[in-house]
């Protein structure tokens, strides 16, 4: 595929600063994103995804492995190919527009090798991508958070490149221009047939923007998969905790394929290496959680946030223990009150 980007057994580390030990920050990362699908690395801060991110434009040399963007390597053990000849765009998270230049200015500023017709051409054809062509002779601080992010895209885009790298994008916006900016930035992705790889903490940017998404744990990759796999099938106890909401519940393995728990029995969406007997503990997502007046297993509510047409409740169990249950809104129950609950799952995972 011209546009993929591939990632094999990649591994970095910083050198040592007078008697600093060589801090190792990514280890054997591999994974591959295909022309035209957007990519996304998510993690906690310090898990290594900006400095992924930054091998793959060229900012950082990588210590082993081999970087693909396209058919061409662009780095390994011998290769380290300049950031400006990757054919790299980058939109960094505080956007880096230059505030003496206007809009236009800002797009057209890394076509310095072409021409002022074709540059105007590409200018003008980039900033109606964005939905931008009526700002173009307008400066930075006179548009929103919102609009400059989509002139750091246009900026990106009117270089044609292979691959958009995306840091932190919207990390400085709200959320109500989060979430619209998503959906834009996707759509506009597809529009041009770009690939991209995306770095977010923002589980919610994630799962708008990426076909696939890695999932980055003190640099190694735990996984790399679909947002649905990664809530409904996760690989490890720490991607089951860091993606989504839900709990554990303590659990007794009855048989290869079934579990014991204070809800009930439930079947395992694979079997379990463990014996019969042994304890584990069953992931319970919200949406697990069934609200029925007519289970003779009861919770008691002990917490409740309004999501508009859903309530989150905290439910305690007999046990004293809790789960979280997504409700309609229009079961509206108070704090302390009882209600009937059964557990209805699609993907039982145990741990």
């Amino acid at each position: 595929m011209p546009n993929s980007l591939d990632v094999s057994h990649l591994t970095h580390r910083y050198p040592p600063r007078g008697r600093e030990v060589p801090r190792d920050t990514l280890h054997d990362v591999s994974f591959r994103i295909d022309s035209g699908r957007v990519g996304c690395l998510l993690g906690p801060s310090g898990c290594g995804k900006t400095t992924l991110l930054r091998c793959v434009a060229g900012l950082e040399t990588i210590g082993g492995g081999t970087l693909r963007i396209g058919e061409r390597i662009v780095a390994d053990g011998r290769t380290h190919v300049e950031p400006d000849a990757r054919g790299v765009g980058v939109v960094f998270q505080d956007y880096a527009l230059f505030p003496h230049l206007d809009v236009a200015g800002n797009v057209g500023f890394g076509l310095h090798r072409v021409g002022a017709s074709e540059r105007a051409a590409r200018v003008r054809a980039a900033l109606e991508l964005v939905r931008l062509a009526d700002a173009a002779h307008a400066y930075p601080h006179e548009l929103s958070g919102g609009q400059q992010q989509r002139v750091a895209l246009a900026r990106a885009l009117v270089l044609k490149p292979k691959l958009v790298l995306f840091d932190e994008p919207f990390s400085n916006l709200d959320i109500e221009t989060r979430q619209r900016l998503s959906v834009e930035v996707r759509t506009l992705l597809a529009e041009v047939g770009a690939t991209a790889l995306l770095v977010t903490h923002d589980q919610h940017e994630a799962f708008a923007l990426a076909d696939e998404i890695g999932v980055l744990r003190d640099g190694h990759l735990e996984q790399w998969d679909t947002a649905y796999n990664l809530y409904h099938r996760p690989a490890s106890r720490f991607i089951a905790d860091f993606v989504g909401e839900g709990v554990f519940l303590p659990a007794r393995v009855i048989d290869p394929t079934h579990l014991d728990s204070e809800l009930g029995t439930l079947a395992l969406s694979s079997p379990t290496s463990r014996s019969a007997g042994d304890e584990v503990e069953l992931l319970l997502r919200p949406d697990d959680v069934i609200h029925d007046d007519a289970s003779p297993t009861t919770a008691k509510v002990v917490a409740r946030l309004f999501r508009g047409a859903q309530f989150l409740y905290t439910l305690e169990l007999a046990s004293g223990r809790q789960v979280l249950a997504l409700v309609p809104s229009h079961h509206n129950h108070r704090i302390g009150e009882a209600i009937g609950v059964r557990v209805e799952p699609d993907h039982v995972v145990a741990f």
